[in-house]
């Protein structure tokens, strides 16, 4: 089942007993535990119906036991279990030993004043474990994994829209190239920028320009941006402006190498026929940085990203032996690759 249906079927009285969110979106398995807590449980009796547990501290049969017995002054109460290697693979990291046949013994028969969220932030589950099969057979399993490209602007757009403000789509995307992919940034942006804009304001990229300050990673992307683009005006200036921020020269070599390498690394598995959301869980990167290096990508042929990485690596070299000026160094090397 996916998260769409599942938060439907919530909504509309259909609650499952058992529930186990994995993926690596924190961001949004926090929206979807908030949200069930807000439709199982009144907000007036939350000291009684709600219960959280660390399965790093706790064994998994006193959450079954908590599960078992009868909730107090309430008709039914919510459990949230952070899970930390019931459910993937290798051992626990902790001295705790989990009795996980009392577990698979719940999940054959769950107690109907219960519901348990199981919390697993990793990638990926154990499909080996009997646990993971049982909660497959009689639980909601769902999946949180790094919305891509044109699904992150949507969501922008979306929580905008949902505080009574408007942004357009390019604006949007101005706003994820600035603050990054991760969305529990973008959210603390998204609140700032509709606090500005007002009751039913605009959100231009004018006021992101203002209003939301770029990290060095996502500066030092625009200068990319901007090179490869043959903007070399543009990329200079950002450049000049991460030295007046007492950014160090060779971090930020370090950066650009860093996106070049990318570039390459996402034009060689294109040509091989990867998909983007193949690329993106080969490289470890998120969809959205994924279809942005190949925009980029497609501006150099890959001999060209080949000679800027090996011209990197010997003003790498060169800026840490003292054999140029590290400022100096990084500004021919830009000022040669804008021409």
């Amino acid at each position: 089942m996916d998260v769409k249906t599942a938060v439907k079927q919530i909504k509309q009285g259909q609650v499952s007993p058992l529930y186990l969110c994995y993926g690596t979106e924190k961001y949004q398995i926090q929206e979807f535990v908030g949200m069930l807590q807000d439709q199982v449980v009144d907000r007036n009796q939350r000291d009684f119906a709600m219960a959280s547990f660390d399965l790093a501290e706790t064994p998994v049969e006193a959450v079954v036991e908590e599960a078992e017995t009868l909730p107090f002054l309430v008709e039914r109460k919510l459990i949230v279990v952070r899970d930390s290697a019931v459910f993937t693979a290798g051992k626990e990291g902790g001295k705790i030993e989990h009795k996980v046949e009392a577990l698979l013994a719940y999940i054959d028969n769950p107690a109907e004043h219960s519901v348990i969220v199981f919390v697993v932030n990793g990638e990926k589950l154990d499909e080996r474990k009997k646990i993971v099969k049982a909660m497959k057979a009689a639980g909601t399993v769902l999946s949180f994994m790094p919305l891509g490209g044109s699904e992150l602007t949507q969501w922008v757009v979306r929580e905008v829209e949902k505080r009574g403000r408007r942004i357009g789509r390019e604006a949007a995307e101005a706003l994820v190239a600035a603050c990054g992919v991760q969305m529990a940034a973008l959210a603390v942006e998204v609140d700032k920028l509709c606090l500005y804009a007002g009751e039913g304001g605009m959100i231009d990229i004018a006021v992101i320009n203002q209003l939301v300050a770029r990290t060095t990673e996502q500066n030092v992307f625009a200068m990319v941006e901007h090179i490869a683009a043959l903007k070399l005006e543009q990329a200079l200036d950002i450049f000049y402006e991460l030295l007046k921020q007492r950014e160090e020269p060779i971090k930020i070599a370090a950066l650009i190498a860093r996106q070049f390498r990318i570039m390459l690394q996402v034009k060689d598995l294109a040509r091989q026929s990867y998909s983007q959301q193949q690329i993106a869980s080969q490289l470890g990167l998120h969809p959205y940085a994924v279809k942005i290096a190949g925009e980029q990508a497609r501006k150099f042929e890959q001999a060209k990203l080949k000679r800027i990485l090996s011209d990197l690596a010997q003003l790498d070299y060169q800026m840490k032996s003292g054999g140029i000026d590290k400022v100096l160094g990084l500004e021919i090397f830009l000022l040669k690759l804008g021409a």
